[in-house]
């Protein structure tokens, strides 16, 4: 028989509507559903970032320089290429209000600008005034806005006064939106905005001082960014400038969101896998159901070839169907909740239908149905003639023949590749694609496990008929025990893997913060402020420890002649500028691990000492230079030792220690950590602030605080993507309850017809399904444990303690999805009529 004759037979197959299929189309709709879902926003966030990246950047270039203020050199380059040029400059200090012989004090991020800010885009400020006339002030005074956040922290209310440093400020206005906010990144202090002229005598940017200098460019029409960013570099790379233009205005929300996506469309592939056992499901009970149509076709002379292409077709056919509907919902959603994702996103998005991510998830699905549907459809082929009776598909072999391993092996291979391609994070595709795989194993090992224990425990379970019913029926094939425990264990391994990431990732942070952290770290303590600052706190009974060192920061430009990134990739210490210490001797705590410390008097060429772990991961050796620049001058240096350097305590750590005179004349301050008692603290603080109002002081718990509600976030968007995975094995469990029916129909007529009460065969279902649920959650557990184990000591490098609610949740999600699945296919059974369901079998 021809290709032509299988695809008639489909299409005669296919009148017969879409029964049995319902669950089949559900479950691929929603895991494509899903992965587009989640790329359609992404799409349309870096649309958003690529049409107002000028705008979020605060203008079309921007060069960024560490702790000091562009030369004459520099701002006559920049003067010569841009038509206006706007300087800010950003750094952390305390905001202090006084009242009724009482200090209030805040951490804030203050952005001092100048007249031109900002040169694309406005400010938004309640009441709605110009930023100009809101930071001229009133009464002698200058003015400043504020975010919301630390005015009611503060207290103030526009018109009030507060103190930056030792100069006065008048609150003008609140501040509601500034324009380049994406740009500026993570911090851990509400903004504050004032004139840079305002601070000149605030002694906030003496020499030393910790902060950020940027100058935006407004560039003529048509410049090449590209051709300007290459001579900006040549010219100025060697001073430490970092450039950024229009082309990705806020890089770091750039990364944040391409990872996270990546990130959510693996968690995406989990709830297809989890889609995929039920379409694998659905298609192996629905060919159960054609045993008869399958056995006289191969009486009438079809071919094994004919039977297969035959429901291939068909299959493929409403595959693309569910794809489609997939598509549809993942293309409609975003739209349809454009208004409440963009307001919860503080940078712009432009939603409309991408093609990319719709193509990368019909992709998804082709594949995904073609591997989880191919087996049970290789197996239809070996019914053969004479078989005319039901379950034949089960006594079929349990493996299909080598070609089609062959080709479901080689889907599984473009899937995972695919996905690695697609997501461009090869090491998480694997991770997840293990896991998954690792997971599937272990819950079919359950599955089987679990029928076994129950086939062997029912006959104990004499003088309880109920529990000897659930076991029976468990041990059989009809009951569909594979099904509930793959896709439900499936979603819920993801989910107890996402609970477990996420609770050890937040005791990573906040585990045992009175013991090993500081109080307070105080930073840009100038020199000369160092002996009163340590006589106060030397002479305070609650504070059991203080450990200051002094601090500039430095961009590792060259090793060993060639460009830093050259040699060794693009590894984090080189992403930005590091703290860089000096000290004659190695503090008590320092270990070195190989080579040695300089001589204490040594004023000879500059030594390095560089922190062990990093050094590895850098390829870096004793004996190798190294070029860090430094306030625009390029230090060299020979790296003569390593240590073991510990930033898991939250205290003082430098990844790179110098000898003292390298950094002779080096204008810099000092940081400071404070271990003190919380009762203390408050008057620590105010002690150092008044005498000192220089020193800004950061709250360990508070920036704590402020990291965790990020996880929070993070740990929400992930744990939608799971519970999508959890939707999707939920509707699998409804598709292998609603598939036993007429078993279970069956089985209640013929329990009743023996005296069994309605009550007791209700109990026996509902037994069932609860132990089945036990299974899944129990196995679900063990893998969630593992998967959250693996990923926090392997990838996030942290200590790894099972945290117990989440787990006990995950359990008893189980039992109750499975229960509830099971009730709800239980009242028509018990319902039918014992002589109707018999005569029927006849």
């Amino acid at each position: 028989m021809t290709l032509a004759t299988s695809a008639r037979f489909a299409r005669r197959e296919l009148r017969g509507g879409l029964r049995g299929f319902r669950i089949f189309l559900a479950c691929l709709a929603l895991g494509v559903a899903a992965i587009a879902t989640v790329g359609s926003v992404r799409s349309a966030i870096e649309a958003g970032l690529a049409r107002e990246g000028a705008a979020l950047l605060g203008g079309d270039a921007e060069l960024d320089f560490t702790y000091r203020f562009a030369s004459e050199d520099e701002r006559a380059w920049m003067g010569s290429v841009a038509g206006a040029v706007s300087e800010i400059a950003d750094f952390r200090s305390m905001a202090v209000v006084t009242r009724n012989e009482e200090t209030e004090r805040g951490l804030t991020q203050i952005k001092a600008v100048d007249s031109a800010y900002p040169l694309i885009g406005a400010v938004e400020l309640s009441p709605d005034v110009p930023l100009p006339d809101a930071l001229s002030g009133r009464d002698g005074l200058p003015g400043a806005v504020m975010e919301r956040a630390l005015i009611d922290r503060l207290g103030l209310s526009v018109g009030d006064t507060f103190r930056l440093g030792t100069q006065d400020f008048v609150l003008m206005a609140t501040l509601v939106r500034e324009p380049d906010s994406a740009a500026g990144g993570f911090g851990l202090g509400p903004r504050t905005i004032v004139l840079r002229t305002a601070l000149e005598n605030a002694q906030l940017l003496a020499p030393g001082t910790l902060f950020n200098s940027k100058y935006r460019l407004d560039l003529p029409e048509g410049v090449d960014l590209a051709t300007l960013e290459t001579r900006a570099r040549d010219r100025f790379e060697a001073t430490g400038m970092r450039w950024t233009d229009a082309r990705n205005g806020a890089p770091g929300v750039a990364e944040f969101v391409d990872r996270l996506g990546a990130f959510l469309v693996l968690v995406g592939l989990s709830g297809l896998a989890v889609g995929g056992v039920g379409v694998s499901a659905a298609v192996r009970a629905y060919l159960a159901g054609k045993t008869s149509v399958i056995a006289t076709l191969r009486t009438l002379g079809a071919e094994r070839s004919t039977i297969f292409q035959t429901y291939f077709i068909q299959i493929g056919v409403l595959s693309l169907v569910g794809i489609a509907l997939g598509l549809a919902l993942g293309a409609v959603a975003p739209l349809a909740l454009a208004p409440i994702i963009e307001a919860r996103l503080p940078i712009p998005a432009s939603f409309t239908i991408y093609s990319a991510p719709l193509i990368e998830a019909a992709i998804y699905g082709l594949l995904t149905a073609f591997v989880f549907t191919l087996w049970p459809l290789a197996r239809a082929e070996d019914v053969r003639a004479a078989t005319l009776f039901r379950d034949a598909l089960d006594k079929a072999r349990l493996l299909p023949r080598i070609g089609y391993l062959f080709w479901i092996g080689l889907g599984l291979v473009a899937l995972i590749g695919l996905a690695g391609l697609f997501s461009g994070t090869w090491w998480l595709t694997l991770w997840t694609s293990g896991g998954i795989a690792f997971a599937l194993g272990l819950l079919a090992l359950a599955a089987t496990l679990i029928r076994w224990v129950s086939r062997h425990a029912a006959p104990r379970a004499r003088g309880r008929p109920a529990l000897r019913w659930a076991l029976g029926a468990i041990s059989g094939t009809r009951e569909g025990a594979a099904s509930v425990v793959l896709s439900l264990g499936l979603g819920l391994s993801v989910l107890a893997a996402v609970g477990q990431i996420d609770g050890n990732l937040r005791n990573a942070i906040t585990g045992n913060l009175p013991d090993i952290a500081p109080s307070y770290f105080f930073v840009d303590i100038q020199r000369d402020q160092m002996q009163g600052y340590a006589e106060r706190l030397e002479n305070d009974p609650a504070v059991s420890r203080v450990d200051s060192a002094p601090m500039l920061r430095g961009i590792i430009t060259q090793i060993n002649g060639q460009r830093a990134a050259d040699v060794a990739g693009d590894h984090w210490v080189l992403s930005g500028d590091r703290g860089i210490t000096y000290s004659e001797r190695p503090s008590e705590n320092t270990r070195i691990t190989e080579g040695n410390w300089w001589p204490a008097d040594y004023a000879g060429p500059p030594q390095i000492s560089f922190a062990a772990e990093e050094a590895e991961e850098m390829g870096l050796s004793i004996g190798d230079s190294m070029t860090i620049n430094i306030l625009g001058r390029d230090i060299t240096g020979t790296i003569t030792s390593f240590r073991e350097v510990d930033f898991s305590t939250a205290g003082i750590g430098f990844i790179l220690s110098m000898n003292p005179s390298a950094l002779a004349g080096a204008p810099h301050t000092f940081i400071s950590t404070v271990y003190a008692t919380e009762g203390a603290e408050t008057q620590i603080l105010r002690d150092i602030a008044n005498a000192y109002p220089n020193v800004t002081a950061i709250r360990v718990r508070d920036a704590i605080d402020r990291v965790s509600e990020v996880l929070a976030g993070l740990a929400a968007a992930t744990s939608y993507g799971a519970a999508a995975t959890l939707l999707t094995g939920f509707l699998v469990l409804i598709g292998a309850a609603a598939a036993g029916t007429q078993a279970r129909t069956y089985e209640a007529a013929v329990l009743k017809t023996l005296g069994a009460t309605r009550r007791r065969i209700l109990i026996s279902f509902a037994t069932r399904s609860a132990l089945l649920g036990l299974g899944a959650g129990a196995v679900a557990l063990a893998a969630g444990i593992a998967g959250g184990w693996a990923v926090s000591y392997y990838i996030m490098d942290t200590d790894f303690t099972v945290i117990w609610p989440s787990a006990l949740a995950i359990v008893i999600g189980g039992v109750t999805a499975t229960l509830l699945a099971g009730l709800a296919f239980a009242w028509g059974p018990l319902a039918a009529r014992p002589a109707q369901v018999l005569r029927g079998r006849e």
